[in-house]
């Protein structure tokens, strides 16, 4: 799929011509099927099926990439990008978007850092929406780039430059030199309990405040949901228990994408998350929406229209963040973080922990245990204690 978004929008690869499509004849179909070849329907129904069974953010993110190479190509080298891309395409690629010291020679302070990415040609890839400013990006989105090339050139068969031994050690070292630097992965902010609070604080009893205030504790309670598992929530898929207490399956995830039935993928809603579900769902009965999406776009005039998309969720956060005056930097990631986190800083259980959030990797989520456990540990404080 990835292969197709890249050889239709960007021209890497021209499509087949109808003659070679393999597609049967008109005159032929009242013959029956050729089983050595598809038919027009089922070639449309099968690319339909992958673009459905993919995800909209993988797709937007190997799209954004695929846009950046093909404007970067086109400012460097004058022409169009097409695959296989040469190796020292590749590794001009990289220097020009790592930020390096200006002088290797220099030990004394930090020396200002450049990049080979020409001024002229940074102002333009800004201008025309290739990048939102100016200099090196950061080294996820470098490493990112590369990633997506390289898969595109597996999708393609193609000789794939950046598994090159060159461009592996190039990258190997670039990421050495950051961590050296050191340079962290920037991270959002958690929302743990006590900012969690002064945010559902500004959730009055308006349409508004009731959808807001039971979607964050319903993303929140569950483990931390993710803003595309929030806007895709069902009222199929959440089950009453009893007055205070609620079942919600998580039918599709980023660990369960074929749709399997699995026991930890049954989520509980308990406490003030239940009660403000259960608000949200009076409102709901009152409108007669007894199916569809849990939480829709309110429109002019308080009428309740479609899901909410994704990118809404995170907007809900911010924009509630802000309202709340709460310090720091903040996106729907906030909540699964904030979740983790506060299970660390009250020393939950790991099973169950990862058993409400989905993760598979203990690593992933003994790193925030560590976090916020280290200010409490003995350990530290061997100098001051009797």
């Amino acid at each position: 799929m990835m292969y197709q978004i890249i050889r239709h929008t960007y021209e890497i690869m021209k499509p087949a011509a109808p003659q070679e499509s393999g597609l049967v004849p008109a005159q032929e179909r009242s013959l029956g099927l050729d089983p050595a070849r598809l038919t027009g329907m089922a070639e449309d129904a099968a690319r339909a099926l992958l673009r459905e069974g993919e995800s909209a953010n993988t797709r937007a993110s190997y799209g954004s990439a695929m846009r950046y190479w093909a404007a970067w190509y086109a400012a460097r080298y004058g022409d169009v990008l097409r695959m296989p891309v040469p190796v020292p395409v590749v590794i001009q690629f990289i220097v020009d978007h790592a930020a390096r010291k200006a002088d290797a020679k220099d030990t004394k302070g930090e020396a200002d850092l450049v990049s080979e990415l020409p001024p002229d040609v940074d102002q333009a890839l800004v201008a025309n929406g290739y990048k939102t400013r100016l200099g090196a990006p950061a080294l996820n989105t470098l490493v990112h780039r590369i990633a997506v090339l390289s898969k595109a050139h597996q999708l393609a068969k193609e000789t794939n430059p950046c598994a090159d031994p060159l461009v592996r050690e190039l990258l190997g070292r670039t990421r050495r030199a950051y961590a050296k630097r050191g340079a962290r992965p920037h991270k959002q902010r958690a929302l743990t309990k006590d900012p969690l609070q002064a945010v559902l604080a500004t959730c009055d009893d308006s349409l508004r405040g009731k959808r807001d205030r039971a979607l964050l504790l319903f993303a929140w309670a569950t483990g931390g949901r993710r803003r595309s598992e929030v806007a895709a929530a069902t009222l199929e898929n959440l089950r009453r228990v009893d007055a205070k207490s609620y079942l919600y399956t998580l039918v599709h995830s980023k660990t369960n994408q074929a749709g399997a039935e699995r026991p930890e993928d049954v989520k509980p809603l308990v406490g003030s998350a239940a009660l403000a579900v259960q608000d949200w769902l009076a409102v709901l009965t009152e409108r007669g929406i007894k199916e569809g999406a849990l939480f829709r776009r309110i429109r002019k005039g308080g009428h309740l229209g479609e899901a909410l998309a994704p990118a809404a969720v995170r907007d809900i956060v911010k924009e509630r963040c802000a309202m709340a005056g709460v310090e720091g930097e903040f996106s729907a990631h906030s909540l699964r973080a904030g979740f983790v986190t506060e299970a660390g800083r009250q020393n939950m259980s790991l099973p169950e922990t990862m058993a409400m959030t989905g993760h598979q990797s203990v690593a992933t989520v003994m790193g925030y245990f560590r976090a916020e456990s280290a200010l409490g540990s003995k350990v530290s404080r061997m100098l001051d204690e009797p």
